[in-house]
């Protein structure tokens, strides 16, 4: 590009041969001395070197000669100012080019270099070429770097050393030499033609400003270095990195036209900080829902404090979704699981609280808490260091009085735990490689509709995905891989957790896990678990299984729909309550367990595929429908499906209500169950009162607690073998376990009836 073709911008001075008076003594300022009458000036019009020329006497320790005219110095364009002179008599001084650089309003812009190299005169005759190029920015040829603030130069050159000296000086050429700085200047801006220097300390967020501001569509070049921006920075235009930026905690840089991780990769070359603009960028601006990771891996060497990226904010409710990319886990030592152990007291009056807590400062918030009478899952949601107290996720079950309870602060990949609320946010087809070394997420303190999608959780060694809190309500997991670093451990052995939640609303659906101590500890209501396939066997014979969900909510409103549950089972808990025994609540109510698939294989006859584990005295069940669901046990049969845990208490089967399971197939089990069950019972002798047993054959080894129907089937005859229409009365719960019927006849009778029996009211 050439200024003066392009845009018709006069750059060179006029020739000498056309008067002396707009050639300056001084700077070239309007007003200072001319040539036109000076005593040590000339014109030669035949010079046999340079035609016509100036013939010029030294007469000051520097004598000058600048062009008075105003040539214009743009952002992006760069000038050579050459001039041609030989020694003619006399002492022989040094020639340098020179120039004033002009501020608007003409004043002098002070702290540019305006002199170039000089040029000694050795022999009379010779003549010397000197040129400088003169330019906005700091690139490497650029002798005159005059900045942003030079908007026109009076250009010349300077003769230094002993006066007396007489030199001819050929027409000055000033030319517009951009083209050989500038590879694409049609489409690109550079930062350095705006003054960025590159140096890693000065501030260069002025320059990146004012070439994003006239870059207009084109690209924008920032060229090898690092440059430093103190302030935020917004890019409307393309941006491409040759070199890097570094940035304080706080600015912002948003890539409105790049923004994908891979241009905040180019940017700032460190992943891991390229990640952490990225994000901080994402939550500071409505122009994007989501960042691309376009694929990228980073390799993550110590837990990313995502509040730590975004110092601005404590909350975000804005849909944000981070997707297509890979957290690895890298290293060991930043990893460390962070344990303390503190005194602390409980009060079930105050549910989610310890009260004077030993150290408290000491105690990380999202730590697990560890201690007798603490249910599973149970962290640290909050602290007050002056009041010595914490707020848990939940309830404490049995543990009233003062203890000492165990703190233990796993190490995420990604840590949410110090926003105050996040809601809307979702991660997108990402991997999360814990290589046994971490945990996965770790959500914020509350929230709504966090969302993994797509998204591999694979060898946490800890947890996938923690609540310390209620930052899991109204929860999405889809179509996720949860894959254990405990494949190879006894499920006696193993200690990792899928994931856990504690608020209500929970959407699981779709998701595959393999052998965690428990793939899933639900803590909230109405939940939905559908589709999902998690096994969790090993290959000890007769070997136990664990839960692979745990529902630790009595009053559940869940539905557990379509699943694969392989060598685990659900278990049914009210652990977080901090009075467990039944008072006047809900108690193991409004659970549908419907159209799933259970499968074992060499587990101890006594394993069941639904446990309830009651951890208080009287409780019972209620709108439990277990229904179309296919049980099946190989390498050997289990005794029944289903079974009560009575480690801590028993159920009331006398206030069991609204219980439906029915329409189960079983293979492999030695006791089906159902309610209503239907029961043929024949007596080949007459017998005024028929004892009927249901051995066993009602859930929960509930009682017969009523008989529905009553049906012949065929005749009944009395002792004389005369056939009777009598109907007999009924008489529940008897026997010694409660699970007999009795049915009383007016006189002694045989024959067969069918009958169906309820184990609920």
């Amino acid at each position: 590009m050439n200024k003066a073709i392009t845009d018709g911008v006069l750059l060179m001075p006029p020739p000498f041969a056309n008067g002396l008076d707009v050639y300056s003594s001084g700077d070239g300022t309007p007003g200072s001395d001319t040539y036109a009458s000076a005593a040590n000036a000339a014109f030669v019009p035949a010079d046999q070197d340079f035609g016509g020329c100036l013939e010029l006497q030294k007469n000051a320790s520097t004598t000058k000669l600048r062009y008075m005219g105003e040539t214009p110095l743009l952002p992006g364009c760069y000038l050579r100012v050459t001039v041609r002179v030989k020694a003619i008599s006399g002492n022989l001084p040094s020639v340098r080019v020179a120039g004033y650089a002009a501020a608007a309003g003409g004043g002098n812009v002070s702290g540019v270099a305006q002199i170039g190299d000089s040029v000694p005169l050795t022999t009379y005759g010779k003549i010397v070429e000197v040129s400088a190029i003169i330019g906005t920015g700091n690139r490497n040829g650029v002798d005159l770097v005059w900045g942003r603030q030079a908007l026109y130069g009076h250009f010349g050159l300077d003769l230094t050393g002993s006066n007396g000296g007489v030199v001819r000086i050929d027409d000055i050429v000033i030319e517009d030499v951009t083209a050989v700085f500038l590879r694409d200047m049609l489409a690109q801006v550079d930062v350095r033609d705006f003054g960025a220097v590159g140096d890693g300390t000065t501030d260069d967020s002025a320059a990146f400003d004012a070439a994003n501001a006239v870059a207009n569509g084109r690209h924008v070049l920032v060229p090898a270095g690092v440059y430093r921006l103190n302030n935020d920075v917004t890019f409307d235009t393309h941006v491409r990195f040759e070199g890097t930026v570094s940035m304080p905690a706080e600015a912002v840089l948003l890539l409105r036209r790049d923004f994908h991780l891979p241009a905040y990769i180019d940017a700032f070359e460190n992943e891991e900080e390229a990640f952490k603009k990225a994000f901080q960028a994402l939550l500071n601006n409505a122009d994007h829902e989501s960042l691309d990771m376009g694929g990228r891996k980073i390799s993550v060497t110590a837990p990313i404090d995502m509040i730590a990226t975004v110092p601005s904010k404590t909350s975000y409710a804005t849909r944000r979704i981070i997707r297509n990319g890979q957290f690895e886990a890298s290293g060991a030592a930043a990893w460390t699981t962070y344990t303390t152990t503190s005194q602390a007291t409980y009060d079930p009056g105050n549910t989610t609280r310890l009260d004077n807590v030993v150290n408290v400062a000491n105690i990380e918030v999202g730590s697990l808490v560890e201690g007798n009478g603490v249910g599973r899952e149970v962290y640290v949601r909050s602290k007050n260091v002056a009041q010595q107290h914490i707020t848990l996720s939940a309830p404490l079950f049995d543990a009233e009085g003062t203890q000492n309870f165990t703190f233990k602060r796993f190490k995420y990949l990604l840590d949410f735990s110090g926003f105050s609320n996040l809601a809307k946010f979702g991660l997108d087809g990402i991997e999360f490689p814990c290589n046994n070394v971490c945990s996965g997420i770790l959500l914020a303190e509350s929230g709504l509709t966090f969302t993994v999608q797509d998204c591999f959780i694979s060898r946490p060694k800890d947890r996938g995905i923690t609540s310390h809190g209620g930052g899991c309500q109204g929860m999405i997991i889809d179509r996720c891989q949860f894959l254990s670093s405990e494949d190879g451990a006894n499920v006696s052995d193993r200690v990792s957790v899928g994931f856990n939640t504690n608020a209500n609303d929970v959407k699981i659906r779709n998701n595959r896990a393999t052998k965690f101590r428990h793939w899933a500890v639900i803590g909230g209501g109405s939940s939905i678990i559908i589709g999902n396939h998690f096994f969790q066997g090993d290959t000890v014979d007769g070997g136990i299984r664990s839960a692979g969900i745990v529902m630790a909510k009595p009053h559940s409103s869940g539905v557990i729909s379509g699943n694969y549950i392989d060598n685990c089972f659900i278990e049914w808990t009210n652990e977080h309550d901090q009075a467990p025994e039944f008072s006047s609540e809900f108690s193991f109510s409004a659970l549908s367990i419907t159209g799933n698939t259970f499968l074992s294989g060499g587990v101890a006859p006594w394993f069941s595929y639904i446990v309830v584990k009651p951890h208080g005295a009287g409780h019972f069940l209620a709108g439990l429908s277990i229904t179309g669901n296919k049980f099946r046990s190989i390498s050997g049969n289990i005794d029944r499906v289903e079974r009560v845990d009575t480690s801590f208490a028993d159920l009331d089967r006398g206030r069991f209500k609204d219980v439906e399971f029915h329409g189960n197939s079983f293979h492999g089990i030695n006791t089906p169950v159902s309610n209503p069950l239907r029961l043929r019972h024949g007596e080949a002798g007459t017998a005024q009162t028929w004892v009927i047993d249901t051995k066993g054959e009602l859930p929960f080894e509930g009682w017969a607690s009523q008989v529905v129907s009553v049906t012949a089937h065929g005749r009944l005859r009395n002792e004389n073998n005369v056939t009777r229409f009598d109907m007999p009365y009924t008489d529940p719960e008897e026997g010694p376990n409660r699970d007999q019927v009795h049915l009383g006849w007016d006189q002694p009778m045989k024959g067969t009836v069918n009958l169906v029996v309820r184990m609920d009211n």
